[in-house]
């Protein structure tokens, strides 16, 4: 943020109302009191405990209804950080109150869901942003300005791998049944396709993937596989696990994917607490206890991150050479060598997400995570699925090219 935008920062923030306090709310914490362009207003979440955290730790209002939120005068924006499955009726009910939206990933579960969010933002007159994934990233944005300045020559393949304790986090039941959003597929691939997109150009054309469903505990997408081609010649493979035994953060230079120091052991460590629980019921109260304004909840650090974060492992092959991304910035491989392209240390985490809102928000410029850029990579996450299912190859019908990247 330059000084310029510091001072209008502080003379006319954001002002933003939340929709639930959860998980996705818990990691945004930090940014949201660090960061001077936001102020949030007012909140609302089922849960007493972190109506009143919100009231205290933020000073706005804790309000009784979803509609309240975002019938108050004083809201801009409406966080959307509510299940999945509840994504499109909130940003539907806060487009009629005429507020801009910023809501999480997945954009939605469906298609015919993302169109509806897309088509009431329009009626209404207001923005939608998708966010937070990993698209947002500083090294990712690195290696995308890498890519369009022509370092390494038209891109013609990547690979993306990531493989984490996901499924064995505590977690509703609905978060392990794929119907409902749950599994790897809308949580994680939302992720790791919007930047896989980003990096090679946007314009997938087909993919042909396979899933792993391996614990009848956990009836849910766990694992998959990816290939997919692109209207520009390149193809990428992608492949995320969630099974909790590999780290490929120990490829990340030992960094987590929230940009700290990872402990050793930490799945085995995840499998252990899960193997502690009477039974579903206790492991959704330990989760909704663990996030903001629960008895376990435990503040994420304000002061200044170790490291960017990151979605493990990512390599971008051009015709002149090869980009390795990593939690401190993108590795050059070429002809000349290697050289590293570092991204400075983040001041605040997150701030890339508040970088795009601002921009939008008060700037004028156009987003690059809104409802069409986000809808297709539901639509490649949702084809994954059906690839999956009929055991062949599905062509895509909704991509796009990214807009340029100004904010």
């Amino acid at each position: 943020m330059n000084q310029g935008e510091r001072a209008d920062a502080t003379k006319n923030p954001l002002r933003v109302g939340v929709l639930g306090l959860g998980r996705a709310f818990t990691l945004m914490v930090p940014t949201f009191i660090a960061d001077q362009r936001v102020k949030l207003v007012a909140a609302f979440d089922p849960r007493e405990g972190a109506r009143k955290a919100f009231a205290q730790t933020f000073s706005g209002a804790a309000l009784e209804s979803a509609e309240a939120v975002c019938a108050d005068a004083n809201v801009e924006w409406v966080y959307v950080a509510t299940p999945h499955q509840m994504h499109a009726q909130h940003v539907e009910l806060a487009a009629r109150h005429g507020k801009h939206v910023l809501v999480e990933k997945p954009m939605a579960l469906t298609l015919s869901d993302c169109d509806a969010m897309i088509a009431a933002c329009e009626r209404g007159g207001v923005q939608l942003l998708i966010g937070h994934s990993h698209s947002y990233d500083a090294p990712v944005r690195l290696a995308h300005q890498l890519i369009t300045s022509g370092r390494i020559g038209a891109v013609r393949m990547l690979h993306a791998m990531q493989y984490t304790d996901f499924l064995y986090r505590p977690r509703r039941p609905e978060e392990l049944d794929t119907a409902r959003g749950g599994g790897v597929i809308h949580s994680q691939a939302a992720h790791q396709m919007d930047i896989v997109r980003l990096l090679a150009g946007g314009q997938a054309r087909t993919v042909r993937a396979a899933t792993g469903r391996w614990d009848p505990q956990r009836p849910t997408e766990g694992a998959y596989s990816a290939l997919i081609t692109f209207a520009n010649g390149a193809f990428a493979s992608a492949t995320y696990n969630g099974y909790g035994f590999f780290d490929t953060d120990t490829l990340m230079d030992n960094m987590g994917e929230l940009g700290s120091p990872k402990p050793a052991n930490a799945h085995a460590a995840t499998r252990a607490r899960l193997l502690a629980m009477r039974d579903e019921a206790a492991e959704a109260a330990l989760k909704a206890e663990r996030n903001f304004g629960g008895s376990l909840y435990q503040p994420g650090a304000v002061t200044r991150p170790a490291a960017w974060q990151h979605f493990g492992p990512m390599i971008v092959s051009g015709e002149r050479g090869d980009l390795r991304l990593t939690p401190h910035g993108v590795e050059v491989i070429d002809s000349a060598g290697t050289h590293f392209e570092a991204a400075p240390t983040p001041k605040i985490a997150r701030s890339e997400v508040i970088d795009e809102l601002w921009s939008v928000g008060r700037l004028g410029q156009r987003a690059l995570h809104d409802g069409v850029w986000s809808r297709a990579t539901v639509e490649l996450c949702l084809a994954m699925l059906e690839s999956q299912n009929l055991g062949q190859e599905i062509t895509l019908k909704l991509q796009v090219a990214p807009p340029s990247l100004s904010c």
